[in-house]
């Protein structure tokens, strides 16, 4: 057999070719002419049709996933999604699943925790109920706020507020002293914790987890030196849900007040206000069209309130090695979920009194006397080192982040 006819049986079949064989060569000649140009042909569509579709699937997956992206699934969902569209396969179930639950049932993976305290005996229960029939009204807000002794006073108005408005209340003991705080009948009712010398991002950073803080709809970050005279919990939570305001401050009292920026200041003939005027050229100013902070969409970073969804954004964004978080103000605009000129507002119907008590960095009590050294001047020097750091690291993050796009620009 020559080679012509090896080819031939090849396209035209084992038995095809045995029957053609034993035949003339005229016989070859018309299945070699109609066999020949029906196998390329079909040779050539089978070769475009698996690289078009090759092409189409690697292809709408990703269309696919970006449309579903940008509808707010996060990427852990849409990856889950796309392998059910797509591929659905066996193991699928196990996608989204926090890391090391894996070989648990589903339903006995519990996702996130809170502040709750929890008695270690069972209470006693009514005729005809268990004790586990009886439920503790559980706090839906949380008051975290870093303190020292030196300020008890003014902590414990600010705690006895937070928690006749059913707050669960957290205190970030920076001077290391906790049982000075016993002579307050509030003491066993709060959470207690203890690092020396720490700031309170510090402590937000490592004790504030958004899975830990997940049950709560908004958290109030602040520090020691305010005063809440005029401040109502129930009412200023009441407020920033009516107007939409996912992170807020309460304004402050200009006659009481050390004031360190203008957008602060308390409005009389507002109940909210989202922005501030100031004359100023070459772009320093700010007007009724200034669209980024601190003009609008800013708030300071002494007495913050996030929502729940803003909280977690602004966790993540909270630098692990830098303490006193500064720059992080100019960016909370990033975690409004939305338009940070509307979503982002200080709060004028109720106010606070920032007393501007300096604390972190005083006189170090473990040197002697006679050589102890005030470091507030050297809390202040590490305040601006790294208020370049971050800003060095998120203009970093943008160029590196391809994918990311600026939602204000």
């Amino acid at each position: 057999m020559n080679s012509s006819d090896r080819d031939y049986e090849l396209l035209c079949g084992h038995e095809i070719g045995r029957e053609i064989l034993v035949t003339d060569s005229k016989s070859k000649k018309p299945c070699l002419c109609g066999i020949l140009p029906t196998a390329s042909l079909l040779c050539v569509v089978l070769l475009f049709t698996s690289s078009f579709i090759a092409q189409r699937y690697s292809e709408k997956p990703l269309r696919w996933r970006m449309n579903i992206q940008h509808m707010g699934i996060d990427n852990c969902k849409v990856h889950s999604l796309t392998l059910r569209y797509f591929l659905k396969p066996d193991w699928m179930h196990n996608q989204c699943r926090p890391s090391g639950s894996q070989t648990l049932p589903k339903g006995i993976v519990s996702n996130t925790s809170d502040l709750e305290m929890r008695p270690l005996w069972s209470p006693k229960a009514k005729k005809g109920h268990t004790t586990m029939d009886i439920k503790v009204k559980a706090s839906t807000n949380l008051f975290a706020m870093a303190v020292g002794i030196k300020q008890k006073d003014l902590v414990d108005k600010m705690v006895k507020k937070f928690l006749a408005s059913d707050f669960v209340v957290m205190l970030f003991h920076y001077d290391g002293i906790v049982d000075k705080w016993k002579d307050f009948e509030w003491n066993g009712h709060v959470i207690h914790v203890s690092a020396v010398n720490q700031g309170k991002w510090w402590f937000a950073k490592r004790f504030l987890h958004p899975d830990i803080v997940a049950e709560y709809e908004y958290i109030f970050l602040w520090d020691e030196d305010l005063g809440v005279e005029h401040f109502h919990p129930d009412k200023y939570i009441s407020i920033i849900k009516s107007e939409g305001l996912e992170i807020s401050q309460p304004a402050l009292d200009p006659q009481e007040s050390e004031v360190h920026h203008q957008i602060t200041v308390r409005g009389r003939r507002s109940k909210v206000h989202r922005r501030t005027y100031k004359p100023g050229g070459s772009g320093k100013g700010c007007d009724g069209s200034s669209t980024a902070p601190p003009c609008t969409g800013w708030v300071e970073m002494m007495a913050p309130v996030f929502s729940r969804a803003a909280w977690r954004c602004v966790w993540y964004m909270i630098q692990n090695d830098l303490i006193h978080a500064w720059g992080l103000d100019m960016q909370l605009g990033y975690c409004a979920q939305g338009d940070r000129t509307k979503n982002v507002g200080v709060v004028d119907a109720e106010y606070i009194v920032h007393y501007g008590h300096p604390t972190l960095g005083g006189l170090d009590v473990t040197e002697v006397s006679s050589q102890a050294k005030d470091h507030r001047l050297d809390v202040r020097r590490l305040s601006y080192h790294e208020l370049e750091v971050f800003r060095k690291r998120w203009q970093k993050a943008i160029e590196e982040d391809e994918c990311w796009v600026d939602p204000f620009q």
